[in-house]
């Protein structure tokens, strides 16, 4: 990663500020929103409806700021690199020479689905590189959970205050941190027995098995999306991994949740899921489109193989 790059190269400068009230946010937020306006740079905002609206106040009237709503630019990892690859491009081809972003992961993100957010906020270390930009992240302290704290140390190289930027001693490189990602939590539905188990089942069987089990009151396009998924997933484990392959499935009114398991040690790209893969064959092209569809999408390794979950519904649905 860049970390000094000057006006219109590369490098992506990221950083996070933890704060504990309005006002500590704003305190470092506008500062860092108004050197890049008074630079002549492509500024944006991606907040919730109340955040967005104290750093516009705090902002000059005619700053010429980008604001999108942070519950849709964020509402998968995946797609938040996708959105924000191409707006990035684009500014760049309407003539910024450089960008500055602050940008927050909505609550709903820092709970039992932290896991993905975790590995995005590694991964873009790595793929924004090829962008001149520099970020910031926000984290409410009164909100974010310890175990989050521990991975947003580990995934930004700057802390940022109202008095700078410091460099971070506990930042780890990207495809360390992303070899070991954080161990998903399981939904309380696991908790109880699974409605289907197979093994070495067909994508057939696979996709009649969720068609069957599910409960939810998922759309028929939710539902959809969750078959493709699923015939990724038991597709990817019976060509890249080792048998047996086991599926087991969990379904309410609210969730479905679906595990892959095999033998193997899983998809050897640390990117895997988060970008699309130049190779078809090796599987990526799937497990990318799974992380499109699908409300969150975990990665397991253990002594015993590799399980990928996927969950459609839930409370924190997005």
């Amino acid at each position: 990663m860049t970390t000094s790059a000057g006006a219109g190269t590369r490098g992506y400068d990221h950083a996070a500020v933890c704060y504990r009230s309005h006002d500590e946010l704003l305190a470092v937020a506008v500062p860092f929103l108004d050197a890049g306006l008074r630079a002549g740079e492509a500024v944006v905002v991606s907040l919730d409806g109340e955040k967005t609206d104290l750093v516009r106040s705090a902002l000059p009237g005619a700053a010429d700021v980008t604001f999108l709503v942070g519950d849709d630019v964020y509402a998968r990892p995946a797609t938040a690199i996708k959105s924000y690859r191409e707006l990035m491009t684009r500014l760049l081809a309407g003539g910024a020479r450089r960008i500055r972003i602050f940008g927050e992961v909505p609550r709903a993100g820092l709970g039992a689905r932290w896991d993905w957010w975790a590995r995005y906020e590694a991964a873009v270390n790595h793929i924004y590189d090829v962008f001149p930009l520099r970020s910031m992240c926000g984290y409410d302290l009164r909100t974010t959970p310890r175990h989050v704290l521990d991975d947003v140390a580990s995934t930004h190289p700057f802390v940022a205050t109202p008095d700078g930027r410091l460099a971070n001693d506990r930042y780890v490189q990207p495809p360390s941190f992303l070899s070991a990602p954080p161990a998903p939590a399981d939904y309380p539905i696991q908790r109880t027995p699974p409605l289907v188990e197979l093994v070495d089942p067909t994508p057939t069987a696979a996709r009649r098995a969720v068609l069957a089990a599910n409960r939810t009151r998922l759309t028929a396009e939710e539902v959809d999306d969750a078959l493709l998924s699923v015939t990724e997933a038991v597709t990817n484990a019976g060509r890249h991994g080792l048998p047996p392959v086991r599926l087991r499935l969990w379904s309410d009114a609210e969730l479905l949740v679906v595990t892959v398991h095999d033998r193997g040690a899983g998809p050897g790209d640390p990117f895997a899921g988060l970008l699309p893969a130049s190779n078809r064959s090796t599987g990526g092209f799937g497990l990318w489109l799974t992380h499109q569809l699908c409300h969150h999408v975990a990665f397991a390794r253990d002594e015993d193989g590799f399980t990928i979950r996927l969950a459609m519904g839930g409370s924190d649905r997005v």
